[in-house]
């Protein structure tokens, strides 16, 4: 048990995809002007990470590794991946039109964010069990939100600062996300996968 809960922890904090692995920044930044879309894209991310590392699993370890066909994974993967957003992608539209507005183009871009086919691949490579996979999953994509939900909030704090002009907006953003990345750094060193 307590193996599983340091994947967990790890994958939160010390290895976090966005904040100290650089990956997944398009939607980062894109989406976390915004709190509530930050959250609702945090759960969705977490939910494409998690199915999709359970089916890319289990395709891995019952059909491409007995059949030798290995070299396929990552066209498999992305494959796999990018049904599941397409099917998020109808679900929200059917059941909540006004998150599916707010995120916009950001909904589209999950297929092609590197974090969402980083974990299972990474699953793949260091030959995790079923569960220990899931728990990976689970927690990059929680880690995956909570960079997300933090940086949202500090880009609302940040409307009412005094910010420079020339660092208005996306500048002031770079810095936070700088100053974030090296406290989640900060963590390094303590849990390693």
């Amino acid at each position: 048990m307590r193996e599983y809960i340091l994947l967990f922890i790890g994958a939160v904090v010390v290895n976090n995809f966005v904040l100290t692995r650089f990956l997944g920044l398009c939607i980062f930044f894109g989406v976390s002007k915004n709190l509530n879309a930050s959250i609702g894209m945090g759960m969705a991310v977490t939910s494409v990470i998690t199915l999709s590392s359970m089916l890319s699993w289990v395709v891995y370890n019952f059909i491409l590794v007995p059949l030798h066909l290995t070299f396929l994974t990552t066209i498999v993967f992305v494959l796999l991946i990018a049904s599941f957003v397409q099917l998020l992608e109808m679900v929200i539209r059917k059941y909540a039109p006004a998150l599916y507005k707010m995120w916009g183009i950001y909904l589209l871009l999950i297929a092609t964010n590197c974090v969402v086919l980083g974990v299972p691949l990474l699953n793949a490579e260091t030959n995790f069990s079923f569960l220990k996979s899931v728990v990976h999953a689970v927690g990059s994509g929680v880690g995956f939100a909570l960079a997300i939900v933090l940086m949202a909030s500090l880009r609302d704090k940040l409307r009412f600062a005094d910010v420079p002009k020339p660092l208005d907006g996306l500048g002031i953003a770079f810095i936070v996300a700088g100053m974030l990345a090296l406290a989640f750094m900060g963590f390094s060193g303590l849990i390693k996968i």
